[in-house]
């Protein structure tokens, strides 16, 4: 993984920086947008070795990077340690406020309707997305779009498809290896807590 204060200093001045509408409203991600997926990515495979759904996120703001967690749904017995509502709390205590307007939230699959309403309600300005999750997505690649609701009184600018292929990579190795054949227990079945 790598370490934040190994990130080189000319990431700052050609990444996101401040946060501005010309620079929140792009279909085209940054360099720094790359970067920042890059340690996503790099949580998502920690969550991977760690036995959890490999889903990584991290939360930059102005100049540096407030949070990078993964999620800890198993190792926490806790439904919401998902990696977003991980890094969007550790954000807010960082900057000692709940409104994350200028904050940018990456992610390494589409956040589900638990995480995307944390999105809404923590104000956060723009959401960078790996991969769509058909799903359960929340900001266009499933069911909801949490972006274009009416009536709420947020809408984050989403951007899809940032390093796509690997994000999907890193799922699909961990649910292959979830889903291989068990071997047979008590009684020689196999079914046993597979899904039907």
């Amino acid at each position: 993984m790598k370490e934040l204060q190994k990130i080189p200093i000319d990431f700052y001045l050609r990444g996101p920086g401040k946060m501005s509408a010309e620079t929140m409203d792009t279909e085209t991600p940054s360099d720094g947008d790359i970067f920042c997926m890059e340690l996503a990515i790099d949580a998502a495979e920690l969550a991977f070795q760690e036995d959890e759904v490999p889903v990584g996120a991290v939360i930059f703001s102005g100049e540096k990077v407030l949070a990078i967690d993964h999620n800890r749904v198993r190792s926490r017995g806790d439904p919401t340690a998902h990696g977003e509502m991980l890094v969007l709390r550790a954000a807010a205590a960082a900057i000692g406020d709940w409104r994350l307007s200028q904050c940018v939230l990456y992610t390494t699959k589409e956040p589900c309707p638990m995480c995307a309403g944390a999105c809404i309600m923590a104000r956060i300005g723009r959401v960078v997305i790996g991969v769509g999750d058909p799903a359960m997505g929340c900001f266009g690649g499933g069911p909801h779009d949490f972006s274009q609701t009416k009536g709420f009184h947020h809408h984050p600018i989403v951007l899809r498809g940032v390093l796509s292929q690997r994000c999907l990579e890193i799922l699909r190795r961990f649910f292959v290896a979830k889903r291989q054949p068990r071997p047979p227990c008590e009684g020689g079945r196999t079914d046993i807590g597979q899904e039907i």
